[in-house]
């Protein structure tokens, strides 16, 4: 603590910004968890008990924790501002030798701790946790991972050899997944496999398969019908010869793993920047849109540097004078910024997605905008 804040100034006000920080953010925690029990209450029913149900809500809580850092940040560091400034505690640093730069500087070293904590918890921590989460619910209530979409999960694949196995050929592959069950297991599926010039090859489909680990897919019972060009004179009237063949067991090789169909199941937001990016590089081999998922992958990146923009944010608030406002009507303006940013940064995702803007850019330019209203306001307050 001493080498990262070596100056007094620098200890005392980590001290009070990470209490009340530590308070602030288990109140909303608790609050939105206290709200997700009773959302969750409806579906409480045979195997799915009462204890499940609440075990199932707090493994959500590292998902909650990285979300309302930065807000719980500004809303506690605004806190402590007011504080000091109505009693004078900031005007004595001032006095002392606490310019903006310096104060700027110490928030800069009190938000890292928060961005480790940010990145441990969205990265890590959360992903886990929201696994494990909706394995104990999918288990007690029979469920699966199911798509928006009437007919399953479509993705693109590669084309191989007509065994499934080899290198890849020039052609593609379209795989639909009905749904996904628990251990990597799949249900309802077909395929349809085309080559380079968009002529059909064949199409497979089989009730259910699993991913072995060795990275196959194995599926059962397949039911395969393979179509080959007849040679004919008129090039204008091809004819087609169609094979039916079946399976049992049928191995086949594929980028498309577990992984990346319960990333098309869930929201990119909710995904890890690993994720993200592993995804992001499955989408641009196979010429796929990935403009959504690269600017939730920047935001994700960017998000923890957001902190210290909150922090920045409050600090205008150490500098208003006491007949200003009471306390409570700053931390009441601390939300209502905070909750501003939120819904500034939502809506700018989609319209860099609608306007089709760099992803770096739609990601960046939120919180940029609201440090150069942090500086804004410093400049303002500092001359008062």
């Amino acid at each position: 603590m001493k080498l990262l804040f070596p100056h007094i100034y620098e200890r005392y006000l980590a001290k009070q910004i990470y209490v009340a920080f530590g308070f602030i953010l288990f109140a909303l925690v608790a609050l939105f968890l206290f709200f997700d029990i009773l959302s969750e209450l409806g579906s409480v029913q045979g195997s799915y008990t009462l204890p499940l149900a609440l075990l199932h809500v707090l493994l959500k809580a590292p998902g909650r924790i990285s979300e309302i850092i930065p807000i719980a940040g500004l809303i506690g560091s605004i806190y402590v501002f007011a504080m000091m400034a109505s009693q004078s505690e900031f005007t004595i640093l001032r006095i002392a030798g606490l310019d903006v730069k310096r104060g700027l500087i110490a928030l800069t070293k009190i938000s890292i701790p928060l961005i480790v904590l940010t990145l441990v918890m969205s990265e890590w921590a959360g992903p886990y946790a929201e696994n494990k989460s909706e394995q104990i619910r999918m288990k007690a209530l029979g469920a699966t991972y199911s798509s928006q979409f009437k007919t399953g999960v479509w993705v693109k694949d590669r084309l191989r050899d007509e065994d499934g196995s080899g290198p890849v050929r020039p052609g593609v592959r379209y795989v639909n997944v009905g749904n996904v069950d628990k251990d990597n297991e799949i249900r309802n599926i077909r395929m349809y496999e085309f080559n380079d010039t968009y002529n059909l090859l064949s199409i497979r489909s089989a009730p259910s398969g699993h991913f072995d680990e060795g990275g196959i897919w194995v599926l059962n019972d397949v039911t395969e019908t393979r179509f080959k060009e007849i040679k004919q004179s008129d090039p204008l009237n091809p004819v087609f010869s169609a094979q039916t063949f079946t399976h049992p067991i049928l191995t086949l090789e594929s980028e498309v793993t577990p992984q990346i169909l319960n990333v098309l199941l869930i929201s990119p937001e909710k995904m890890s920047i690993v994720s993200l990016g592993r995804f992001i590089a499955h989408l641009q081999e196979n010429k796929q849109d990935a403009k959504r998922h690269a600017i939730a992958f920047w935001k994700k990146v960017i998000y923890p540097l957001t902190i210290f923009v909150m922090l920045a944010l409050a600090l205008p608030f150490a500098y208003l004078k006491v007949r200003a406002g009471s306390v409570g009507i700053k931390v009441f303006g601390g939300i209502m910024l905070g909750m501003s940013f939120q819904l500034f940064n939502s809506l700018f995702s989609n319209v860099g997605l609608l306007s089709a803007w760099p992803a770096l850019l739609t990601a960046l330019i939120p919180p940029m905008f609201y440090f150069f209203l942090a500086l804004v306001a410093l400049r303002w307050v500092s001359k008062a």
